[in-house]
């Protein structure tokens, strides 16, 4: 099933399958729900998953001003209350981490657990080079926009251009803030990814329940590149409870 909702001066597209417990995906940026694909049938097969397009991507359209973490985030405040209408689990990716994390800050009452994907908390946590608002972006991603946006295929570098400034600029969440964090959240990225190892761990050690995940052999694609994988890890963590460790060494400090 797939339709639009109203949302304050945003129409918000989105999409649902399966059914059980809901999980609300959040696609990375530049990209659409699309970028899913890959997963959706296999966390389809244990929860109702919704998956929204935010503003200036996807069937969603764009709107005056500029497209930042904040609003986002709001915007998704916004459909958890007024679609999903209960707290749910939140599996963002790259951009979507980014907004799944300040989500669960803002509105804790909503978020069951977190799957914060190849996402950063500070700007910095990019790889160098990473971030470049004077490259080109690669073609396929106008394509993509230019195949569903009802905004058209020239307003692509409009978006393009507030994308590359959130992203020099944004976000700057600092260590006290992750404290701040109580869903349990499983941080996951590839082994090659475009954020620093550094960064994760760093994100990790920071969020007061944790847990990591380094997915080998992949870079920050690593949804699409081991669906399968991927899909076991977070299936696992959504539909487990924690296991006793015989040696713990962190989670013995929050004990």
């Amino acid at each position: 099933m797939a339709g639009s909702v109203r949302l304050g001066d945003l129409n918000t597209w989105y999409a649902e399958h399966g059914e059980g417990e809901p999980l609300v995906l959040l696609h990375p940026g530049g990209v659409d729900a699309r970028a899913f694909g890959p997963n959706i049938d296999g966390l389809a097969r244990r929860f109702r998953l919704f998956t929204p397009e935010r503003r200036g991507h996807g069937h969603t359209p764009d709107l005056t001003g500029p497209i930042t973490y904040e609003q986002m985030a709001r915007d998704t405040i916004a459909f958890l209350e007024s679609v999903v209408r209960t707290p749910a689990h939140l599996l963002g990716c790259s951009d979507g981490a980014t907004v799944a994390l300040l989500v669960a800050l803002r509105r804790p009452d909503l978020v069951r657990r977190l799957v914060f994907v190849a996402g950063v908390y500070h700007r910095d946590g990019w790889e160098p080079g990473v971030v470049d608002p004077d490259r080109d972006p690669p073609a396929f991603l106008a394509d993509m926009y230019a195949e569903v946006s009802p905004d058209g295929a020239g307003h692509h570098p409009i978006v393009a251009r507030k994308l590359d400034r959130m992203h020099v600029e944004e976000p700057t969440l600092t260590a006290e803030d992750l404290r701040g964090v109580t869903s349990r959240t499983l941080v996951m990225l590839g082994d090659d990814d475009e954020v620093t190892l550094e960064h994760a761990l760093a994100l990790y050690r920071g969020l007061p329940d944790a847990e990591l995940a380094v997915v080998p052999g992949t870079s920050h694609g690593l949804l699409v590149e081991k669906p399968d994988l991927c899909n076991r890890i977070i299936l696992d963590f959504l539909t487990t409870e924690p296991v006793p460790t015989m040696a713990p060494i962190r989670r013995a400090r929050f004990a």
